[in-house]
């Protein structure tokens, strides 16, 4: 091979041959182009047109040429719902954003410049199963369903700027969400029984209910995506095979990164085989600081929830089967959740190589109980087992409420292990107050805290208030391990570390705690306490009410 045939194969030519390919202004693309520009087909990014028609007739004629990669260059496209075909990629390019379009103001039947997005689908069977933002998928920005093979990447941005949060709906009489105003857009990415899926490298600004809504997806992979919203990041619900990796959240408002697994689509499917890894997870930001790249916390005072985190469960209909959740750094936040509430079963889970700061309430939260939101022929008891926890770092976490494991009574938790784990909170200090601003209150005294079983409502850590202990509340709950876990509050603490209730078969081995009381039990039997700083060795069969 000569030298000039080498340089016709270098990255340069390659580069400038894609660039010729993807911006030729030809009248009709032919069939063996592999990238369509979209100002081709009338698109303007003047920041001012509705470039919707023009985008889903480009979208249509790359899907009818055999499929390729529609490319947006540089511009502002103003957009109403834009439907995505199979065999289609979208690029969005440095200085492209993809605008959504102001939605229908309260009264009124059309957005901007007339239009709307599309209408909301019926799904009334299902609708009280799973909250109401779960049950649709049309009324987007980007929507797709029973597609394959899709792709929208890029360094653009998608600014939800004309979308609703969720909270520009109709209520019922007891307050309750029932429906969002017709031709509103909610949703900055909608996709439904989709397989074979890619999202990677753009930004989403102001996301809407969901700045992602996938539901049904089969091998879908998120990498390298930048997220600054005002609601969820990415709901994954009764989804397979995905992968989240390398991306930034900042959801003060909501949750970030949810596998979930309603009753949406009409029958129980389970979310299976995920992995979350490498992600920066935050609630600390104003909307729009990490994009902008200010990084402006909110004042102290703000009343802001901060909620960020990564979370399993509250849509928990069908089930979780390997879930890993690794490397991911959590900031400002609540932390990682694991709950079922509606009869899944939540097994094989492995959370490891996390780090945590500033949590909000404390790192770890699992949860089985029985809200029972499905029908009620499909009511079973739910599971949460084979969960391993390990190489966590929590600092500065707040403490009036301790990592809460619970059960219900006739329904335990099983099979728990953490190890390698450090837990640093605030403490204790007398001039304690838990709540947000005027209504704060001071810390109760602790002897006198009892924590509710809240057996049959929405699973949410902060709704069990302040708890007896510091660093791990655990209740209803058989085989739990701790290897090398040290709680390590900043301020003096006088609660015990560890308060174990319903808990059968424990083991506590290297674990660290200031030198005090440290296990609270009740009706706990087979515990062992070995090689440990938090408390002398000891093996006692049962313990009905003990201190040690």
């Amino acid at each position: 091979m000569q030298r000039r045939d080498l340089l016709k194969l270098s990255p340069l030519a390659l580069a400038s041959t894609v660039g010729h390919v993807a911006f030729a202004q030809a009248s009709a693309p032919s069939a063996t182009e592999a990238l369509f520009n979209v100002r081709t087909y009338g698109a303007t990014g003047d920041g001012k047109t509705i470039d919707t028609p023009a985008i889903n007739k480009a979208i249509e004629a790359v899907a009818a040429a055999g499929g390729g990669t529609l490319v947006f260059p540089a511009g502002t496209y103003v957009c109403f719902t834009i439907r995505l075909k199979s065999n289609v990629g979208l690029y969005l390019s440095h200085g492209c954003t993809i605008l959504a379009a102001d939605s229908p103001k309260p009264g009124e039947t059309t957005g901007y410049n007339g239009g709307t997005y599309d209408a909301a689908e019926p799904n009334d069977p299902w609708i009280p199963y799973q909250d109401y933002g779960h049950n649709h998928w049309k009324n987007s920005l980007f929507y797709g369903e029973g597609l394959h093979d899709i792709s929208i990447t890029g360094p653009g941005l998608i600014h939800g700027k004309g979308l609703s949060n969720g909270t520009r709906g109709i209520r019922s009489g007891t307050g309750g969400f029932v429906a969002e105003q017709a031709g509103v857009g909610n949703k900055a990415i909608a996709l439904k029984l989709c397989r074979n899926v890619l999202l990677r490298d753009f930004s989403v600004l102001k996301g809407g209910h969901f700045a992602l809504l996938a539901t049904g997806i089969d091998n879908m992979t998120l990498d390298n995506l930048l997220i600054d919203t005002d609601r969820d990041g990415f709901d994954i619900d009764c989804c397979r095979n995905v992968r989240v990796s390398n991306c930034t959240v900042n959801s003060p408002w909501d949750d970030a990164i949810c596998p979930k697994s309603s009753y949406a689509l009409g029958y129980a499917r389970s979310t299976d085989n995920v992995t979350i890894s490498n992600n920066f997870v935050t609630g600390y930001y104003e909307l729009g600081a990490i994009i902008s790249g200010t990084w402006k916390k909110f004042a102290e005072d703000e009343h802001v929830p901060r909620n960020g985190r990564i979370k399993c469960g509250t849509e928990s209909n069908g089930g979780f089967r390997n879930i890993t959740i690794t490397g991911n750094v959590i900031e400002g936040c609540k932390g990682i959740s694991l709950e079922t509430s509606d009869g899944a079963y939540c097994e094989d889970i492995t959370i490891t190589g996390n780090t945590f700061r500033d949590c909000i309430d404390a790192p770890l939260f699992l949860r089985l109980n029985r809200r029972n939101r499905n029908p009620k022929e499909t009511l079973r008891k739910g599971t949460l087992r084979r969960v391993i926890i390990s190489d966590l770092v929590s600092y500065n976490s707040a403490s009036s409420t301790a990592s809460l494991f619970s059960g219900i009574p006739d329904n335990l938790i099983e099979d728990v292990k953490l190890s390698n784990c450090y837990f640093g909170h605030v403490g204790l200090p007398k001039d304690m107050k838990i709540g947000w601003g005027d209504n704060s209150k001071p810390m109760p005294d602790w002897h006198t805290i009892q924590v509710p079983e809240i057996e049959d409502a929405y699973p949410e850590l902060l709704r069990f208030g302040p708890t007896p202990c510091s660093g791990l509340f655990v209740r209803h709950l058989k085989n739990l391990e701790l290897s090398h876990v040290e709680v390590a509050p900043a301020n003096p603490d006088p609660r015990p570390a560890f308060w174990l209730e319903d808990v059968h078969r424990a083991d506590f081995f290297a674990v660290t705690a200031p030198p005090q009381p440290n296990f609270s039990l009740h009706n706990v039997t087979d515990l062992r306490i070995l090689w440990s700083r938090a408390a002398k060795d000891t093996t006692l069969p049962t313990a009905s009410s003990e201190t040690i």
